[in-house]
């Protein structure tokens, strides 16, 4: 599963009630189980009830796919088998090229259609205003009048939150911002602030932490333990960083195992590589 839908779905599910309201038209009151084991085991992106008993299907995609009617068109009938009620259904584009997909299926006696909406027909600066960081972090793939201020105030609103929330939150936002090509902007606003982010301890980033860490060690294995951590070391600083000066190099060379394995998870946190290494 693509990371931006992972993102996206926790967003949505527990902080952007206003995304969700501009979507539907709708308030959830719970999410419920969408595998559908009856039909070909479909599995649809999140399925919600409203408070009055009615429910809404939310659909994202990031690329034009030529059988989208289709898909939700089974996704509409399965839901039908499983609670007896036909979804209102919303497709959320999130892509870079513009929407294209058709929004329904016709035939002699048959009409099916759902709606789709490209991200940046949100309001995206109405986004900004809500006191939820999940419709301020969605923001970023709106309409804005000024990119660069909202990252801003959304890294502002994320460096006031508990560590918990504040690191979920600010991973969110650079996956978000990856699909904008924002990324960069959000790293020097992140940098501009002291924001300390424990990666190992991310549900986002955790797993692509250790997985730099297990290539690093298979890298450096031949070179034992240090020159291991030293390769996982290198990567996640250019990563965040870029190009790693002579100055920075000699520094890490110096460093013992220990310090290294210190220094690790300390780097999305850093501002600057000075301070990092300092």
């Amino acid at each position: 599963m693509q990371e931006y839908d992972v993102a996206l779905k926790l967003l949505l599910q527990k902080s952007a009630r206003l995304t969700m309201r501009e979507l539907t038209g709708a308030t959830i009151e719970k999410w419920l189980e969408i595998e559908q084991p009856k039909v070909r085991n479909l599995r649809m992106d999140l399925l919600g009830e409203t408070a009055d008993g009615g429910l809404v299907h939310l659909e994202l995609q990031s690329t034009n796919d030529a059988t989208m009617a289709l898909r939700m068109a089974e996704y509409c009938l399965g839901v039908y088998r499983l609670f007896g009620r036909f979804p209102r259904q919303v497709l959320l584009y999130v892509g870079e090229v513009p929407l294209r997909m058709d929004r329904e299926l016709r035939g002699d006696d048959v009409w099916f259609r759902y709606r789709a909406i490209d991200s940046r027909e949100l309001d995206g600066d109405r986004l900004l205003e809500s006191e939820e960081v999940g419709d301020n972090v969605i923001a970023i793939l709106g309409r804005l009048r000024d990119h660069r201020e909202a990252i801003r105030r959304v890294v502002g609103k994320i460096a006031l939150l508990e560590r918990g929330e504040r690191e979920t939150a600010l991973s969110q936002l650079l996956i978000l911002a990856g699909l904008r090509r924002l990324a960069g902007a959000v790293g020097e606003e992140v940098r501009k602030m002291p924001i300390y982010v424990d990666i190992r301890e991310n549900e986002v980033l955790g797993p692509m932490y250790e997985r730099a860490v297990q290539e690093g060690r298979q890298e450096g294995r031949q070179e034992g333990r240090q020159e291991g951590e030293l390769v996982i070391l290198r990567r996640l600083i250019e990563q965040r960083f870029g190009p790693i000066p002579v100055w920075a190099e000699e520094r890490l060379s110096s460093r013992t195992t220990a310090e290294l394995e210190e220094l690790t998870p300390r780097v999305l946190g850093a501002r600057t590589i000075e301070e990092l290494l300092k």
